[in-house]
């Protein structure tokens, strides 16, 4: 995910993630894909990133949610496991129910006390389990090792047990950004014009003895791993794997799988490791955050007309509401990324009824 302030958007966030070349037997074959892609959606349609509320009345969430769906709202992705209550408000309403999980991105008490091994580790030998990047819940665990593929393989299949449940909705299914949107470098005070070796993993023991079975050599050999085209692959395939497992595992239930990814197949792989074209998805939602990127509302047509090339199943296009400075650009985000051929939009943080009324209105000028 991402925002205009980074540290702020990780705080909410907290509170509510070259074609390949190398084939890794030693993680347990190609990844598991039953073939399957979602049908075109019917209509365009309108998403929210949310977290459940436990505090509010019943009363309370079908007046939300009641309003919401009359201003056109298809569908939530929603944080914090799974809500008896708040899940039958929503299916009631004829909403549908997607529910959001942290994927590699895991701060589990119960992973911190029985595999702190499990965590990666950086160029520099600086483990995520005790010295995390850039923020403190960047506990990242590598989807090298199969005991971690397992455990989120179990996590996915507890969600979508759910009867109300239509989907798993996966976010920072990744590695850590070894590069941050460049809007982003001066919240750190970091020049990332190249990959630098603390914020570059996974180069843990057992990471670097699944490389070194199918490469022959050791990461830490490599001179120039921001280039090294089989160790960089390897990554993105141990993700690309994970996914394909998770997926299999939602389908095992007759659930959907989406994901929250970076903006473009190609600007993901170079700043985490995420090869989300490849993955087998229902529908994507790129989160095309233009300020992130120092880039203007057009980007957002851009990117999506670059996502649509890339994939074969929908593209639900992640726009992120403080990066409009007005309702006129928000319209314009929104125009453009229907223009370009995106199934739906999703948003995040701060929308009110106008931006709801303008979404819906710009919507159906492309049913």
């Amino acid at each position: 995910m991402g925002a205009v302030d980074r540290r702020t958007f990780l705080r909410t966030a907290a509170a509510t993630g070259v074609a390949c070349v190398l084939r890794l037997p030693s993680l347990g074959g190609p990844p598991p894909s039953d073939g399957r892609r979602e049908r075109p959606m019917a209509k365009r349609k309108l998403y929210i990133w949310n977290g459940i509320d436990r505090r509010a009345t019943e009363k309370d969430l079908k007046a939300r949610y009641g309003m919401l769906k009359k201003r056109g709202l298809d569908g939530v992705f929603i944080s914090g496991g799974t809500d008896d209550r708040e899940f039958d408000v929503l299916k009631t309403l004829g909403m549908e129910v997607h529910t959001w999980m942290w994927t590699t991105n895991r701060g589990d008490a119960w992973i911190r006390e029985h595999h702190p091994d499990w965590y990666m580790v950086s160029r520099t030998g600086r483990s995520c389990f005790d010295k995390p990047p850039y923020v403190d819940y960047y506990r990242w665990v590598s989807p090298v090792i199969p005991g971690v593929r397992r455990y989120l393989v179990e996590r996915v299949g507890e969600l979508a047990a759910h009867p109300a449940v239509d989907g798993v909705h996966l976010d920072y299914v990744r590695y850590p950004d070894v590069i941050l949107p460049r809007a982003l470098w001066k919240d750190y005070g970091l020049d990332q014009t190249e990959e630098l070796p603390d914020y570059d993993f996974c180069y843990s023991e057992h990471t670097r003895r699944a490389f070194r079975e199918v490469d022959g050599r050791d990461p830490l050999d490599i001179k120039d791993p921001a280039h090294d085209q089989p160790w960089l692959h390897f990554r993105y395939d141990s993700v690309t794997r994970l996914v394909g497992e998770l997926a299999q595992e939602a389908r095992r239930h007759g659930k959907r799988i989406t994901a929250a990814v970076f903006p473009t197949p190609n600007l993901a792989r170079k700043i985490c490791r995420q090869d989300w074209d490849k993955w087998p998805l229902d529908f994507v939602c790129p989160m095309i955050y233009h300020s992130f990127y120092e880039e203007t509302v057009d980007w957002i047509g851009e990117s999506v007309l670059e996502d649509i090339r890339a994939v074969d199943f929908p593209v639900v296009a992640g726009l992120y509401m403080p990066a409009f400075r007005t309702l006129a650009e928000f319209e314009q985000g929104v125009r453009l990324a229907f223009r370009r051929g995106a199934a739906g939009v999703s948003l995040f943080g701060g929308v009110d009824d106008a931006h709801w009324e303008i979404a819906d209105r710009v919507r159906s000028e492309f049913a």
